[in-house]
């Protein structure tokens, strides 16, 4: 089945940097999109970036937009999200998900992403 293990959280200052990685298994993962989102305490989940199967097309959240970077190595089934000037508004769980399809697909609430791992948090201090 379907498994997605996030790592790389941390806790940073502002404006510091972190690496989050995803591996995935149990399906082709150079068909699929990927998505990451987060979830703030008391928050629900947000949707932050997301990439096509082939990395043709990237979409971010505006909040990130210039200082979030997603990524991902087909062959090495691993998605990445580089975090960079983090915020204390960063701080979140973050999780990663597979899109149903080669591209991601926005819906009113975010993608049709499924978040399957245990996330990573990530925290921000000031």
């Amino acid at each position: 089945q379907v498994q997605l293990v996030e790592s790389g959280g941390g806790l940073v200052q502002v404006g510091g940097s972190l690496r989050l990685s995803c591996a995935a298994s149990g399906f082709t993962f150079s068909n699929y999109a990927m998505s990451w989102a987060r979830q703030a305490p008391g928050q629900g989940l947000e949707w932050v970036a997301g990439i096509y199967s082939d990395s043709s097309d990237i979409y971010y959240r505006d909040s990130v937009k210039g200082r979030f970077t997603i990524s991902r190595d087909n062959a090495k089934n691993t998605l990445f999200l580089q975090m960079n000037n983090l915020k204390p508004e960063d701080t979140a769980l973050y999780f990663c998900g597979k899109e149903p399809t080669h591209r991601v697909i926005f819906v009113s609430e975010g993608t049709r992403a499924e978040y399957r791992g245990q996330g990573t948090q990530v925290t921000v201090s000031s």
